[in-house]
């Protein structure tokens, strides 16, 4: 791992980017931007620096403090936006109508100009003035009760499938299609970038498996969600585990000879009936050696049998290192930069701002 420097390369090399300081996906998308090259000025409130927690998220911005309530900062914040050609905000509907940088007067000043909007519910329908986060937003959407054993209690994801999944993700997306859209037209447009609805789009295979009758409802029964016993975690003798997701029959049969079961007289693979069995037989046979010993056995085969690492260990993986997909940033390891590109990568990512940039200076020619 390295620390890299921003060099203004990239993809969106040129692309300026004003965010208005949140929380949660809106500064995630930001950062992506970011990290493909473009120039992400944050307005935050003043005395509002990063914490502890916070500051590494700011890579790649320079930060300029406005005080949204004030009149005098709010013109000044316009002639950032004059600038720009891509806003972030994920206040709830209606907020930044109220300060005075709403998509109607933003875009009458600037007609290029890009609104990406951020929230959980959307900008309209009967939630879109409640709160809520990650779990909230996947709870309705059929997406949190698929996740977790059968029988027991839904478990959330991390903030993973809303937050991060379902929405930076969509709202990144929107970003980049409505700059290949006003290539063509020359004009801006507003983006409603929806949690809820990132999380239906990102789970479109298990609403088709379902129109299918592939699918069932009862957590802990399907394919991919610990229903199958070759999709499922096993622990090993040194309590750690190791992740088994060999659907193919061929990295089936190379799974169980890594196991050195002979398949003869088993339940056919994908027999809802002899999972039990298979589960059963398997969870003994992991039992039988470490986490290590096995991942040894299973290296370089199709098996689809990997070991399950810990933050801490993935530092360390010989893939991940090879590739260099860690950084170590002002003394915090974060991913780096992804996806990647033939021609136009970029020059990595610089530290996260410790003080804000004067709001007069930026993008001052």
């Amino acid at each position: 791992m390295s620390t890299s420097s921003t060099t203004g390369q990239g993809p969106l090399a040129g692309i300026k980017v004003l965010e208005l300081a949140g929380i949660g996906p809106g500064p995630h998308a930001a950062l992506l931007l970011a990290d493909l090259g473009a120039d992400v000025v944050r307005v935050q409130r003043p005395g509002q620096l990063p914490g502890f927690m916070e500051r590494p998220q700011w890579r790649g911005r320079t930060i300029v403090e406005a005080n949204l309530k004030d009149p005098a900062d709010i013109e000044k914040v316009l002639g950032l936006i004059d600038k720009a050609d891509v806003l972030l905000e994920g206040f709830r509907p209606g907020v930044t109508e109220r300060m005075g940088l709403g998509p109607d007067v933003t875009l009458e000043r600037n007609p290029r100009l890009i609104y990406g909007r951020m929230t959980g519910w959307g900008q309209y329908g009967p939630l879109a003035d409640r709160a809520g986060h990650d779990i909230n937003y996947i709870s309705l959407t059929g997406v949190l009760n698929a996740i977790g054993r059968k029988g027991e209690r839904p478990v959330p994801p991390l903030n993973m499938v809303g937050d991060f999944g379902g929405g930076s993700m969509f709202l990144v997306m929107g970003v980049l299609s409505a700059l290949v859209e006003r290539s063509v037209s020359g004009k801006g447009q507003v983006i409603d970038a929806a949690m809820i609805d990132g999380a239906l789009s990102l789970s479109h295979m298990i609403w088709g498996m379902r129109g299918m009758g592939l699918w069932s409802d009862e957590r802990g029964t399907n394919l991919l969600d610990t229903g199958m016993a070759f999709y499922d975690t096993y622990e090993t003798s040194d309590g750690k585990y190791m992740a088994v997701g060999c659907i193919e029959p061929q990295f089936y049969a190379e799974f169980l000879k890594g196991l050195e079961i002979d398949p003869e007289g088993l339940p056919m693979q994908i027999d809802p009936n002899g999972q039990d069995q298979l589960r059963k037989l398997f969870t003994e046979k992991f039992k039988t050696r470490t986490r290590d010993e096995w991942a040894a056995i299973f290296d370089g085969t199709d098996a689809c049998c990997t070991p399950v690492l810990t933050f801490t260990e993935a530092v360390e993986n010989g893939h991940i290192t090879a590739r260099e997909s860690l950084v170590e940033i002002d003394g915090v390891v974060q991913h780096a930069p992804a996806p990647r590109f033939s021609r136009t990568q970029g020059g990595g990512v610089g530290v996260p701002p410790s003080a804000a940039t004067a709001i007069d200076e930026v993008w001052a020619n």
